[in-house]
C-alpha cells in the first residue's frame, strides 16, 4: 500500500508544484510521465534478474531505496531534481512489485495463490486511492511534504520488518539464460492475457485521466471536491477484487469469468458515451468493478498457466500492464481533444473488444490441446 503511494501521492499536488517551481501544467504533469515509463519497460528486465534471487531480499533493498528517494523529493531544490528523484523512483518500483509478485507466485499453489494475489490486488487500489486523497489532505491540513515524512517512515520500518531469511528457493531443476527465460513466455494463452490485460488497463487509465475534462466539459463540474467524490468510484473495484475468488468458485474456469467481466466492461464502456449524470457515474463505478476483477482474475491464470519462473511471468504481466498505461494516458487524449466524448468512448471500446477477442481466442486454443 505504501509503495503505491509513493507512485501517486504527487498526482493531486500537480498544480502545487507547477505554482511552487514556476512551471507549466503540462510540464508539472511529467513528474507522474518520467515514472510511470520505466514502469512499463523494467519489469520484466527485473523478471530475469529476480529468477535467480531472494525476491524478499529485493523487495527489503527497494522499499528503504523508496524511503530515502522521498526524503531527497522533499529536499529537491529545483524542478529538476524533483524529476530526477521521480524518475529514480520509477526505476525501483518495479523492482519492488516484481519481487512483491514473485514472492506470492513462488510460495502459494492453487486456492492461496488465487487469494494472495487478489489481497495483493486489493492492497494496490487501496494505495492507489489513498495516496492521492491522504496527499492533498495533508497539504491542505499542514504542507506537501507532511505526507512525504510519513511515507519515507513507513516503507524504512516496513522493510527492516521484513526477514529476507524466512524465504526457502524452491528447487529449478536446470539453469537457463535469460533468452530462455523468455521462450518461455512465448506460449500462446499466455501472450493473449498478457495482450488482454494491456488493452484492460489501457482503457482504465485513459479514462481516470480525462475523466476531469470530461466532468467539466460534459456536465459542467468544476469543483475538485466533486470531482474527487466521483473518483471515490474507483474504491468499488477493492470490494469487486476481494469478491473475484468467490466468483471464480462460481465460474466454470477462470476463462469463462474473464469472458463474462469484459462483456462486463464493454457494456459499461457503452454507458459511459451518456451524458446524463447519473447514468455516467453509475457506469464509472461498474467500469472501475469490471477492470479490478479481470486483474485479480488474469494476475494468478498467468501464474498458473506460465512455463517460466514465477519472476519472469510476473514481469511480463506488469510491463504489459504499464505500457498499456502510458499508451492510454496518451493516445485516446488526442481523440479527445479533436471529437469529444463520443469519440473517446468508442476509441476505448474498440481497445476492449480486442482484449476481450484475445481471451476468447486463448480459451478456444486451450480447449483443443491436451491441457485444457
Amino acid at each position: 500500500m505504501f509503495i503505491f503511494f509513493v507512485l501517486y501521492a504527487p498526482q493531486p499536488l500537480l498544480s502545487l508544484f507547477a505554482n511552487e517551481f514556476n512551471v507549466l501544467p503540462a510540464i508539472a504533469g511529467s513528474l507522474m510521465t518520467v515514472t510511470m515509463l520505466p514502469l512499463a519497460v523494467a519489469p520484466l528486465v527485473y523478471g530475469l534478474v529476480l529468477a535467480k534471487r531472494n525476491p524478499l531480499l529485493i523487495l527489503r533493498v527497494a522499499m528503504v531505496v523508496l524511503g530515502f528517494s522521498c526524503i531527497l523529493f522533499i529536499y529537491a531544490p529545483s524542478f529538476e531534481l524533483l524529476l530526477l528523484v521521480r524518475f529514480l523512483q520509477g526505476l525501483t518500483l518495479p523492482a519492488a512489485l516484481t519481487a512483491m509478485t514473485s514472492y506470492i507466485g513462488m510460495s502459494y499453489t492453487a486456492d492461496s495463490l488465487q487469494k494472495n494475489m487478489t489481497l495483493y490486488i486489493g492492497s494496490s487500489i487501496i494505495g492507489g486511492y489513498f495516496g492521492r486523497v491522504l496527499a492533498a489532505l495533508f497539504s491542505d491540513l499542514w504542507h506537501w511534504q507532511s505526507f512525504y515524512y510519513v511515507i519515507a517512515f513507513a516503507l524504512i520500518s516496513l522493510a527492516l520488518s521484513i526477514n529476507h531469511l524466512r524465504f526457502i528457493k524452491p528447487p529449478i531443476s536446470e539453469t537457463l539464460s535469460p533468452f530462455d527465460y523468455i521462450k518461455q513466455l512465448k506460449e500462446g494463452a499466455v501472450l493473449k492475457v498478457y495482450g488482454a490485460v494491456f488493452c484492460m488497463f489501457f482503457c482504465f487509465a485513459a479514462l481516470l485521466n480525462y475523466l476531469p475534462f470530461i466532468l467539466q466539459h460534459t456536465f459542467k463540474i468544476t469543483n475538485t471536491r466533486d470531482i474527487g467524490l466521483v473518483y471515490s468510484g474507483y474504491l468499488i473495484g477493492a470490494l469487486a477484487s476481494i469478491a473475484a475468488p468467490w466468483l471464480l468458485k462460481k465460474a466454470p474456469t477462470p476463462w469463462h469469468l474473464l469472458t463474462a467481466i469484459f462483456i462486463f466492461y464493454n457494456i459499461s464502456i457503452l454507458l459511459l458515451m451518456s451524458h446524463q449524470l447519473i447514468v455516467f457515474l453509475i457506469a464509472f463505478t461498474l467500469f472501475c468493478g469490471a477492470m479490478f476483477v479481470i486483474h485479480s482474475t488474469a494476475a494468478p491464470l498467468v501464474n498458473k498457466i506460465s512455463k517460466a519462473p514465477p519472476s519472469v511471468t510476473n514481469g511480463g504481466y506488469v510491463s504489459f500492464y504499464y505500457s498499456g498505461g502510458a499508451l492510454g494516458s496518451l493516445l485516446p487524449g488526442v481523440v479527445y481533444q479533436h471529437h469529444g466524448q463520443t469519440a473517446f468512448m468508442f476509441t476505448l471500446l474498440c481497445v476492449c473488444l480486442c482484449g476481450f477477442m484475445l481471451i476468447i481466442w486463448a480459451y478456444l486454443d486451450g480447449k483443443n490441446t491436451t491441457r485444457g
